[in-house]
């Protein structure tokens, strides 16, 4: 049987991709048609990525999973040092794409190339940042992890659940997730 917190962690990377996959293709339907597109989900989208990966899933992989498998699989130093290299970077590569989206609604057309650039290296960065983990991580951890370890682990991330994975938000959050799902279009939300 799978544990527990592989499969959040698996759900939860599901979750972001989907978001990060609409980010975009809100930002090419927008272009195609010739408007503006609606910031306020960008916003709320963002803002979801600033709250939940980047605070939450990555803090539990960089604090409790990754030192884990240094015990365990120390051959995985350099793919962890880099993952974690990453984990500490995103703050702040969310803020910059946070800012280049409200220069992008503030000034308007001048500014959306550069927004759309930052927002699709993001997106790639954060796609290939997600495969290294399911696909060298999540295995080696499954193949090599004890009993003991996932005890933990499994604790840790069913402790906090992304509601975009099925699971109710905690009350501050309901508004945020009640947007998204209302004005996002599929596959995160009910929007057009």
């Amino acid at each position: 049987m799978r544990p527990a917190s592989l499969i959040v962690i698996h759900e939860e990377h599901q979750a972001l991709a989907a978001m990060l996959r609409s980010l975009s293709l809100l930002l090419a339907q927008s272009r195609r048609e010739g408007r503006m597109p609606n910031f306020e989900v960008l916003r709320a989208m963002l803002f979801y990525i600033d709250e939940f990966p980047e605070r939450l899933h990555h803090t539990k992989e960089s604090q409790l999973l990754f030192p884990r498998l240094r015990e365990r699989c120390p051959e995985l130093g350099p793919v962890l040092d880099a993952l974690d290299a990453d984990h500490a970077q995103g703050e702040q590569a969310i803020r910059r794409l946070e800012h280049a989206l409200l220069a992008f609604e503030m000034m308007g057309e001048p500014r959306r190339a550069e927004f759309e650039a930052a927002a699709e290296r993001y997106i790639d960065f954060y796609l290939s940042h997600m495969g290294t983990e399911e696909n060298t991580v999540l295995p080696a951890a499954e193949q090599h992890l004890r009993p003991e370890d996932w005890a933990e682990l499994d604790a840790a991330f069913l402790s906090h659940r992304d509601p975009l994975t099925g699971h109710p938000p905690e009350d501050v959050y309901q508004p945020l997730f009640s947007r998204i799902l209302n004005t996002a279009p599929a596959p995160i939300g009910l929007g057009e």
